[in-house]
């Protein structure tokens, strides 16, 4: 009966029930690592450090997210889910300790670059590599679902409970030990996705030889020359975050011009996530049903593009309004939801290594908190934050563009709808 009850609400969510937990335990491990998103360049700017030194440390911290989510992976494939969730624990822990004990507590500042970089390495490893296990966990007609709940649960704990919390932390614990309680919210999520978390993972291949191993790493370096749309779906994934790490850098200043102090903002940022988190879901059920391209270019990249430049004028034209404000934040949120079935999409582009692919997407997810950072660094001086505003909205844009060339076979909507004589694809999920 129970196995009955599960396979109903396996059928009725999309979520793989056999991998629940993990979905559990990354809600929580995200929701300890994303506390800091929405209040630490503010607080460092309130320690002497300039926004140009915040976007360096953001985007130091942006490389070594970048590169550990290039690899997650192929090593995920390689190695196994598990033992790569576990590296990135370790290095997250790491990399909190020295940050917070020593760089943050005493201002040094190349300290700070190098232990929150060490600190990238984390979440990565231990996020994206859970992707590669729900690639081949679930069935091919529910994979859209499948991975609109993990982005539902990463984003949940990243920018919306961690968010939240901080909001009440900050005022309660003080800065520095709100910073501190992110070890105890990790290590509960560990608990959940790599104890409670028991399924399986099987890839069909040998993985546990070394050459094995070493060619997978190559595969993520390849599969673009084989498969040039996996390339274009990496960068459509770059450009799809790359406003939502470049705002904390200097977004809550210029709401504090405006009348939204940093416990206010964190609420509307916290909300306007929750609006993602939900989004999330709608849309790994619209991308099903109405095509995974057609959903990423016009509510991903055409909605996204608008409203970035309303979250930017709104405030100018009704200060400290935090209902209207709000409102113009929720559809950001919600329109940057548009970009989820990508998960789908990318990985169902090839018939073999999704691994590979997948690497691809993951590299794409992670270059945006290098990449998000390192344009308000650049360009913040010479063009100001309506500057930069215009040219994330412009980007958006683009990647609307380029998602028309991302098609499936016979331009199928999804790949369920690819012809059944297609056993080329038919075999990738």
């Amino acid at each position: 009966m129970l196995q009955k009850n599960n396979n109903t609400l396996a059928d009725k969510t999309g979520i793989p029930m056999s991998l629940l937990w993990g979905y559990v335990g990354i809600l929580i491990f995200m929701m300890g690592d994303g506390m800091e998103t929405g209040w630490l360049s503010p607080y460092l700017k309130t320690q002497g450090m300039t926004i140009e030194q915040n976007a360096s440390l953001f985007t130091a911290y942006g490389i070594t997210v970048a590169i550990s989510a290039w690899f997650s992976g192929v090593l995920a494939e390689g190695f196994g889910p598990k033992k790569t969730m576990l590296a990135g624990l370790l290095l997250y822990l790491a990399g909190t300790a020295g940050f917070v004990g020593y760089g943050l507590a005493h201002l040094n500042f190349p300290v700070m670059i190098i232990t929150y970089a060490l600190r990238g390495f984390g979440y990565p490893l231990f996020a994206y590599s859970f992707m590669v296990w729900i690639a081949y966990q679930s069935p091919k007609e529910k994979l859209g679902r499948a991975v609109g709940w993990f982005w539902f649960v990463f984003t949940g704990g990243l920018n919306v409970l961690g968010a939240f919390y901080s909001s009440w932390a900050i005022e309660s614990l003080g800065y520095i030990n709100t910073l501190w309680s992110s070890v105890f919210w990790v290590l509960i999520g560990a608990f959940f996705a790599l104890l409670l978390n028991k399924a399986a993972f099987k890839t069909g291949s040998n993985a546990n030889e070394a050459g094995s191993k070493a060619r997978e790493l190559l595969k993520g370096l390849t599969i673009v020359q084989a498969e040039p749309k996996v390339l274009i779906g990496g960068i459509v994934r770059i450009i799809n975050t790359t406003a939502q790490f470049a705002f904390p850098v200097f977004l809550p200043m210029y709401m504090e011009k405006h009348g939204f102090d940093t416990t206010t903002w964190l609420q509307i940022w916290g909300t306007i996530f929750t609006s993602n988190i939900i989004f999330n879901l709608i849309f790994g059920f619209v991308g099903d049903r109405l095509g995974w391209r057609n959903t990423i270019m016009w509510f991903g990249g055409v909605g996204c593009a608008i409203t970035t430049l309303l979250l930017y004028y709104v405030p100018q034209a009704a200060p400290g309004n935090f209902t209207i404000v709000l409102a113009a934040g929720i559809l950001w949120g919600a329109c940057l939801a548009g970009y989820v079935p990508l998960s789908a999409l990318v990985p169902s582009l090839v018939k073999k290594d999704k691994g590979a692919a997948i690497a691809i997407l993951n590299l794409g997810a992670g270059l945006p908190v290098f990449v998000g950072p390192a344009l308000v660094g650049l360009f913040f001086s010479a063009v100001g934050e309506e500057g930069i505003i215009w040219i994330l909205a412009i980007l958006y844009f683009i990647s609307a563009v380029l998602t028309k060339f991302i098609t499936l076979p016979d331009n199928a909507k999804t790949l369920n709808h690819v012809k059944a004589d297609n056993t080329t694809l038919e075999a990738t999920i």
